[in-house]
């Protein structure tokens, strides 16, 4: 784990966040994110909220071992202490679960983009329209967006073909979509 940028912001309170450069991964701390979204006064109450939170979860099935983690993150004394953390997909499920007004929006958005993929399961060419909107919102051109699209099918077509023939999944897919890429 590596603690660049290690701290992040929401609305100006500080939430501490490790990298995971193998799994290309963020972790959040848990306990900073529940002080920020039920405005608790002190570190200690956070950490009270969210072991109560934590027996809440567990009781209704959350894997808390699949989904969190310790990790030493620097407190505000400056030593380094075991701190509950999870991935985005974790903290999310486990904002989910709080009740507050600033945890509303996140499970609002999380409602829309369920909506979303339900939908583009009905209807799978939503996918595409969504696809194609994001790009554009990231200023790339319509050009290079029919090239990517064109590029992801042929790749499609490729990675079937492989599977036809045999080839597993996993690192001879890896090496060989390694390999086209270079070319």
């Amino acid at each position: 784990m590596d603690e660049q940028n290690a701290i992040q912001l929401f609305e100006d309170k500080r939430i501490r966040t490790a990298w995971d450069e193998e799994a290309e991964e963020w972790y959040f701390s848990i306990v900073d994110v529940v002080a920020v979204l039920t405005n608790q006064i002190s570190q200690r109450r956070a950490s009270n909220y969210w072991a109560k939170l934590k027996e809440r979860l567990i009781a209704e099935g959350f894997q808390l071992l699949t989904n969190c983690q310790q990790l030493r993150l620097k407190a505000a004394d400056g030593k380094r202490y075991k701190t509950d953390v999870a991935a985005t997909e974790g903290l999310l499920r486990i904002i989910q679960s709080i009740p507050s007004p600033k945890a509303e929006p996140f499970k609002r958005w999380l409602a829309q983009i369920g909506r979303d993929r339900i939908d583009e399961t009905i209807d799978p060419e939503q996918t595409i329209d969504r696809a194609l909107a994001t790009y554009l919102k990231k200023g790339y051109s319509r050009e290079w967006i029919n090239q990517r699209l064109q590029a992801i099918q042929v790749r499609k077509e490729l990675t079937d073909e492989w599977e036809k023939r045999g080839v597993r999944k996993g690192v001879e897919y890896a090496i060989l979509t390694d390999e086209i890429t270079k070319a």
